[in-house]
């Protein structure tokens, strides 16, 4: 166990050390758009399975950047919901095999900047909303594509500023609902919202919007 603990505290102390060097190369802003490939086991496998994210990257996470007091922190929706995490936490959350954070950084086009100081103020007015464990853009929680989407879109006058495509929840290789959808569904007794209008990371990723402009890995 001690040994365990000693890699665990390791790799941690590298994640941090890399993020210290090719974090102080990175011109960081507020707004940027952190794209995370994480491992969320059969869940992530089946997202990854039909959603696209940028040069066929897979991202199963995304969270916006933010500044106070000096720090930088991320916003975004997690299973205890809207929450503010440090950056390096984040960055140090899903490493690759050479010890990269699996982390891409998206940016907004110049003609979409401006809205970011108010798109900051209300993702912030959201802190503490729970996650969206339906993924329905008509309730009042939230999950991490959701978060960032009304954001952009309250301090866009209400104007979409990511477009909402319908969600899959189907294998493309069965044409059946996925498995880990079907029991995830049918504990909560109710259908997969398939078909109904909703954001993905890979989806966001690819937006006309945005521009990716550093990869990690």
């Amino acid at each position: 166990m001690r040994k365990l603990n000693f890699i665990h505290a390791l790799t941690f102390l590298c994640a941090l050390l890399f993020f210290s060097c090719s974090g102080d190369k990175m011109d960081w802003q507020e707004g940027d758009i952190l794209f995370q490939d994480g491992d969320c086991g059969d869940f992530c496998d089946a997202i990854r399975k039909v959603t696209q994210g940028y040069e066929d990257l897979d991202f199963s996470h995304n969270g916006l950047l933010m500044k106070e007091k000096g720090e930088w922190f991320v916003l975004e929706a997690v299973s205890k919901g809207v929450s503010k995490t440090a950056l390096k936490e984040f960055m140090g959350r899903q490493l690759d095999g050479n010890g990269n954070p699996k982390v891409v950084v998206g940016r907004l086009v110049p003609e979409f900047q401006p809205l970011i100081p108010a798109a900051l103020i209300e993702a912030q007015a959201l802190l503490g909303k729970p996650y969206d464990v339906v993924f329905d853009l008509e309730n009042d929680t939230y999950y991490c594509s959701e978060l960032i989407h009304f954001a952009f879109k309250k301090a866009n006058g209400g104007k979409n500023v990511f477009t909402p495509k319908p969600m899959t929840f189907v294998d493309p290789d069965t044409g059946e609902l996925f498995g880990i959808w079907n029991t995830y569904y049918a504990k909560m007794g109710i259908s997969a919202p398939e078909g109904e209008m909703g954001l993905n990371p890979g989806g966001m990723s690819l937006e006309p919007v945005l521009e990716i402009i550093y990869a990690f890995y």
